[in-house]
């Protein structure tokens, strides 16, 4: 599907101008690129790696102009460190130092390698998110000899490219700027502010990440921009210790203690560092237009130093905006080497394709946002259902249309979306009261719309699907609703004779002269009807009709204490059914409680 949007409707529009005429202008194709290391579950910050160019090029191609997404699989990377993830134990610390295609599955899994195994697990998820692109294993590149050219080119250029490098080495790092305190950087800008969990995240990522810390192939030997794989122990302990221009032949030793002299134009075993290897790539690739994190661009890290290496191979370093990180409620930061790390697959779990691809759609690269699994995840869906009723009200603003159009369609196609949808809130409250009865539920979901109740549970998912395992999974354990089985005998005895009429009010109605009154439970059963009889109680039992609103400026005294009477009778409620003092939305709890169950439960 292909709707062309106006020109500069959001930050996606600007980018993709700027990466059209910057293509244009060196006489390519668009190519967009991302690049993922599969060290670890790639998770919700790395899909901002993808989702960024992702956007750029969808628009690209909604505009009728050629333009690929390439993904490079850094899989030739080392492996760094044992994080702790289901499956592997200490002794997987005996393949620190190999290709990550050479180190064993996680136990129990049946991908061939581990970088197999945590790239499937995100290209699932790519592929349910609508993202067309072509990956590139680097660990098949180097294998096939497909760089040897451009790793002979850079041997003969050591020099010049260890002058350039050496420039950076030394270079001072400001305090915070890599943080994003909004200190002034490079070129006069400032940097986005974070937060100060945004700043300490940002401070371990520039700490830790794998590619931005990798050895820049200078040694005591002299300096040599490639690195060796050990044939004896499989590792890159190694150090290159001569190479000579003449006849290729380059001799590394290992810590293991081997020594070995290999012609560099036959060698399989080994890759450029990362400084080189990524610019290198620029060139081959034709790349365009690819992003990168705070660790990449901070003083003296990769896509910096990029900037000056990349002409030694031809090509110019690609237009590059720096993300900011994407956090989950109540972690720092994610990490690859800490355990319970989300996954797209992960967030798919609990929501729509559309809605994931939305918040990363709505926020400019160097905004942050945090994804919520505990229950702001239902604010998040009140946004985006408020969203999608003000598109097709025609009533967005262009960079709402914008948003909502790159979150629920692609060039390509249309994303999965539910039928008949119910607010997730409601939903999660259903799924949690009904324990996942489907007849109940089907039951509760049809009283809400009487008159246009869903054929079956089909029209709710996959929403539905998305709850439950929500409810199932990461709904907080104080929030769960255990329905009573039998009266609250203590506290209906100690309820007064105001609490008492009140109850019996909701359950059998009460007419006001001249008012509008509350019918039977029975007859107000539905959502809005029994929205209007828990609300309505107290307003009755002063005299005034159910559809009374109190004029908060003229009358802050009735308003207050109709709210007090309000927040009391519901608190009574909760009581009586849950024994809890707050819980799910009044009038979704007593739908699922039944008229005849709620009689039993409340009657004084």
């Amino acid at each position: 599907m292909t709707t062309v949007l106006p020109p500069d409707a959001d930050w996606v529009s600007r980018l993709a101008d700027e990466t059209i005429a910057e293509a244009e202008k060196r006489g390519t194709k668009v190519v967009v690129a991302s690049g993922i290391s599969p060290s670890g579950p790639v998770h919700l910050g790395n899909l901002r790696e993808v989702m960024t160019p992702h956007l750029v090029a969808d628009e690209i191609r909604r505009r009728g102009i050629e333009c690929e997404h390439i993904i490079s699989w850094d899989d030739f990377d080392r492996y760094r460190k044992v994080p702790n993830v289901e499956g592997v134990d200490a002794s997987y610390e005996q393949y620190i130092g190999m290709p990550l295609t050479r180190v064993p599955a996680p136990k129990g899994s049946s991908a061939s390698s581990w970088a197999e195994h945590f790239r499937a697990q995100f290209e699932e998820g790519l592929a349910a998110l609508g993202v067309v692109y072509r990956g590139i294993s680097q660990s098949e590149q180097y294998g096939a000899g497909a760089y040897t050219d451009q790793i002979l080119f850079a041997m003969s250029k050591r020099d010049e490219l260890d002058a350039i490098l050496a420039r950076y080495r030394t270079l001072p790092k400001p305090d915070g700027d890599a943080a994003g305190s909004g200190k002034p950087v490079k070129g006069g800008k400032k940097a986005p502010v974070l937060s100060e969990e945004e700043q300490a995240a940002a401070a371990e990522a520039e700490a830790g990440s794998g590619a931005a810390a990798e050895d820049d192939g200078g040694s005591a030997s002299g300096y040599y921009p490639y690195k060796p794989y050990c044939s004896a122990c499989g590792t890159d302990f190694t150090t290159v210790t001569a190479y000579d221009d003449a006849t290729h032949d380059l001799t590394y030793t290992c810590r293991c203690g081997h020594t070995e002299t290999v012609d560099l134009r036959e060698h399989r075993n080994g890759k450029l560092v990362w400084k080189i290897d990524w610019p290198m790539r620029w060139s081959v690739e034709k790349v365009v237009f690819e992003p990168s994190g705070v660790d990449h661009q901070s003083p003296g890290s990769s896509f910096v130093v990029g900037k000056d290496v990349a002409p030694i191979f031809g090509w110019e370093r690609p237009l590059g905006p720096m993300y900011a990180f994407v956090g989950i409620k109540g972690m720092a930061k994610m990490s690859s080497s800490k355990g319970g790390v989300p996954t797209p697959k992960d967030a798919l779990g609990i929501m729509e394709p559309a809605l994931l691809r939305w918040l990363y759609a709505r926020k400019k690269p160097n905004q942050s946002f945090t994804v919520a699994f505990d229950s702001d995840v239902q604010r998040m869906y009140d946004e985006w259902d408020a969203l999608v009723a003000k598109v097709a009200a025609d009533k967005g603003q262009p960079g709402d249309v914008a948003a909502y159009v790159r979150a629920s369609t692609t060039a390509e196609k249309v994303l999965p979306a539910t039928e008949y949808p119910v607010a997730y809130r409601t939903l999660a409250s259903i799924s949690d009261i009904t324990t996942g009865d489907e007849t109940q539920t089907l039951r509760i979901v049809g009283t809400l719309d009487p008159a246009n109740p869903p054929s079956s549970l089909d029209a709710l998912r996959p929403r539905l699907t998305n709850v439950e395992n929500w409810v199932a999974r990461y709904m907080p354990d104080d929030e769960r609703t255990v329905v009573r089985e039998t009266k609250n005998a203590d506290a209906l005895a100690a309820a007064s004779d105001e609490q008492k009429t009140a109850l019996r009010i909701l359950l059998d109605g009460l007419d006001v002269p001249g008012e509008q009154g509350l019918p039977r439970i029975e007859d107000a059963w539905s959502l809005d009807g029994l929205t209007t009889q828990v609300y309505g109680v107290p307003k009755v039992q002063i005299g005034k009709g159910a559809d009374f609103r109190p004029d908060r400026k003229a009358d802050p005294e009735t308003a207050a204490a109709l709210g007090a009477s309000q927040r009391e009778f519901f608190k009574l409620l909760y009581t009586l059914l849950i024994d809890k003092e707050t819980g799910p939305r009044l009038p979704t709890l007593l739908l699922a409680v039944g008229p005849q169950r709620l009689r039993e439960l409340v009657t004084p």
